[in-house]
């Protein structure tokens, strides 16, 4: 395993989250690494990573998570963040009742979701971590 310094010094690795051959262009799925929760999905040829669980409340992103003009939406509320830089787009309209978004959007304050680097390493696609639970 190849491990990067990062800017505290702390090694950077590599971990193995699932193999290639189960991603289609579009779709996402949901890997656990340590005590860790990933969203691990393909947009055309590229591959990407982010935390597993909505920024909003929690829910697995990948669970009906739609992913659309490179960002995902979550199926719970509808935050929506950026699959590029995981800035946040929109946070939770809740387009059924707006009212009832706008209570749920103020229980947490807007956050960015998370964005890991990867890399196909063999069959397998890879997450860069900083730091792991295990």
């Amino acid at each position: 395993m190849v491990e990067w310094p990062t800017r505290e010094g702390e090694p950077m690795a590599w971990k193995n989250a699932l193999k290639s051959k189960r991603l289609k262009p579009g779709k996402s799925k949901m890997v656990t690494i340590g005590l860790n929760t990933f969203m691990v999905g393909q947009l055309d040829d590229t591959y990407f990573a982010t935390e597993g669980l909505c920024r909003h409340m929690r829910w697995p992103l990948a669970w009906g998570g739609k992913i659309k003009d490179g960002c995902i939406r979550c199926p719970l509320h509808q935050t929506t963040h950026h699959l590029s830089d995981g800035s946040l787009v929109e946070w939770s309209p809740f387009p059924l009742i707006p009212a009832y978004g706008k209570l749920l959007g103020k229980l947490s304050k807007p956050k960015d979701l998370k964005i890991f680097e990867t890399r196909v390493e063999g069959d397998y696609i890879q997450i860069q971590l900083d730091e792991i639970k295990s």
